[in-house]
């Protein structure tokens, strides 16, 4: 069948043509439209799915973009995207120079603010409504929750605040009982209550915050739900509309396997079924040393803990919380409460292992430096997606953290760089260390297709640089996993006996004493990171140089001085010149200029 109601759409004022009959059909191909172009290009599909009536039915009755829609993280709003005057384009979406996965100012008006991480959007839709009345202004102003986000403490922060104002903003809680992975926690409990109508309605909590409350309704019924969007759009001061949905709605296996279509990859749009890609011989994904060699330490350290806010799958933490239910804890997306959590634990002599997405950590800065580094508590942060993360773009990449973290009293760095470097510094970290420390590495799979596990641990010493090759008059100092792009970058220059390698696992402490050596001989340095040069790792060696009187000419080479957008690692390496035929051309023109 064609697609001629959704070909005639542009934007929301040709949806508002349409008679309320006709959007059932829409909504059907909506979704199909969806499934085919995620089928073939990837992205997040079960949550877009899942919002495909309430994505149809608030630009039916709101006037969009004068009022104004925040979509909380924004993993569901692919038919808003489509429905907003981006159809036609739709199939760039998170590739290199195309839509973005994400709303993002910048990308259309429609896109009123830019998200990327959760339980945003009540504070941002509340400053809008709060401005609105201030310039008196008559909008509405509308922001959509899951469950999984608005358990989040800084969605209690803005549901707290606009409890208190008479602001015309309308709270949609997208209800699926599920984020990336299930929801947890009393509150998921309390909405499954709900739900079940086995909450009594004086126990009403969004009530108590003062909130106009309606629901739950079936978020998958158009009529029901324009009907009562048509209602509190005459409501005055804040109000809550409480929907049910399923995720990943309209493609069986999205529905019965939520997790696995969260973002399933490419997959057939007719049958559903995700198109495997072999994974023999192929080198372990990096969460997964992390998740295998945790429950391997865990079997003999009873102290050992685990903690992730949210992302049981995503960091390989669910073969600990599998092995060891009682001692691995998802916590929600908390990651404040997460870092806090964890400082607790280790006051108690435990060995915690608080495992977060580099991008997240940035969300529980304080904690780090109040509760964790201050006191001087080992806790021990194992940074997944550290680097350049691809499709996800600039709300994703790990690029900041050794910037962010290297300036903190106490808090030890390292970035391995491989497979058993990771396992060994995981290793290191559980017998037990004097201070914090964070270890990043990045996300997807490492180089050593003959990785084995269990292997025999070693013990890393604290400080250590590492002597990769030797060489003669350029020195290149790297950490972390972006060495693997150095070694193949030197393995391709005919002058390559010119040139040394170390690899700094440690970002902080440096090992000084290898680097007065290294000053002492080299005239000229190179620097090599997958993070920002402006306080990284490059920093760090040019703070070393300058503090001990040392004139060597140092190259920073590493992520530029501005958020990065999409595509894929090999695109945005290639980008910030730290691919293999970047770096080979840099050290090169290097050599020349050395010569």
């Amino acid at each position: 069948m064609s697609k001629k109601l959704l070909q005639q759409i542009n934007t929301p004022s040709d949806l508002r043509k349409l008679d309320p009959s006709q959007l059932p059909e829409l909504a059907r191909e909506l979704r199909e439209f969806i499934i085919d172009i995620v089928a073939v290009k990837e992205g997040h599909l079960g949550a877009s799915l899942g919002v495909v009536e309430l994505t149809i039915a608030l630009h039916y009755v709101f006037n969009t973009p004068e009022d104004l829609l925040v979509w909380d993280v924004g993993h569901q709003a692919y038919g808003h995207k489509i429905l907003t005057e981006r159809r036609t384009k739709f199939d760039t979406n998170r590739q290199l120079g195309g839509l973005s996965g994400f709303p993002k100012r910048s990308e259309s008006v429609y896109d009123t603010f830019g998200v990327g991480h959760s339980s945003t959007s009540i504070s941002a839709a509340l400053g809008m409504a709060i401005a609105s009345q201030l310039k008196g202004e008559n909008k509405h102003h509308i922001a959509v929750i899951g469950d999984a986000s608005i358990a989040s403490g800084m969605a209690f922060e803005g549901l707290n605040h606009a409890g208190v104002t008479d602001a015309d903003l309308l709270v949609i809680l997208n209800d699926n009982a599920i984020g990336i992975d299930p929801s947890v926690g009393a509150l998921k409990n309390y909405l499954t209550a709900v739900k079940e109508g086995k909450n009594p309605k004086q126990n009403n909590m969004i009530k108590s915050l003062n909130f106009d409350y309606s629901g739950p309704i079936d978020g998958h019924d158009l009529p029901t739900l324009i009907k009562e969007l048509e209602r509190l759009k005459k409501v005055k001061g804040p109000k809550f509309l409480h929907i049910i949905t399923t995720k990943g709605k309209g493609l069986q296996q999205a529905e019965e396997d939520q997790v696995k279509y969260h973002a399933p990859g490419k997959f057939d749009a007719t049958t559903g079924e995700i198109i495997k890609k072999s994974e023999e011989h192929l080198p372990p994904k990096f969460q997964d040393v992390f998740g295998l060699t945790l429950v391997e330490l865990a079997k003999n350290n009873p102290k050992i803990i685990g903690i992730t806010p949210a992302m049981p799958s995503g960091s390989s933490m669910k073969f600990m919380m599998e092995a060891f239910p009682n001692r691995a804890f998802d916590v929600g997306i908390a990651e404040q409460h997460a870092v806090t959590l964890s400082a607790g634990m280790a006051t108690q002599g435990m060995v915690v292992f608080c495992n977060i997405y580099s991008t997240f950590l940035q969300r529980a800065y304080d904690q780090v430096i109040h509760d964790v580094a201050l006191q001087n508590l080992p806790v021990i942060f194992c940074l997944d997606r550290a680097g350049l993360v691809g499709e996800d773009g600039a709300t994703h990449h790990g690029v900041f953290d050794i910037a962010y973290l290297r300036c903190i009293p106490n808090l030890m760095i390292y970035a391995p760089k491989d497979e058993i470097d990771l396992q060994n510094i995981l290793y290191t970290a559980s017998l037990g260390l004097k201070h914090p420390i964070a270890i990043r590495y990045p996300r997807g799979r490492g180089k050593n297709a003959d990785w084995k596990f269990p292997s025999d641990f070693q013990k890393i010493e604290v400080r250590k640089a590492q002597k990769l090759k030797k060489g003669k008059k350029v020195a290149i100092l790297s950490t972390g996993t972006i060495a693997t792009n150095v070694t193949a970058a030197l393995n391709e220059i005919e002058e390559d006996g010119h040139f040394a390698h170390y690899h700094f696992g440690f970002v902080k402490p440096l090992d000084e004493k290898k680097l007065h050596k290294i000053c002492d001989k080299f005239s000229t340095i190179i620097t090599v990171e997958d993070g920002v040069t402006t306080g990284g790792f490059g920093s760090a060696i040019l703070e070393f140089a300058a503090k001990n009187d040392y004139v060597n000419e140092v190259f920073l080479c590493g992520v530029p001085d501005y958020f990065i957008e999409h595509g894929t690692v090999d695109e945005l390496q290639q980008f910030c010149n730290i691919d293999v035929d970047g770096l080979k051309s840099l050290f090169s023109t290097v050599l020349e200029e050395d010569e």
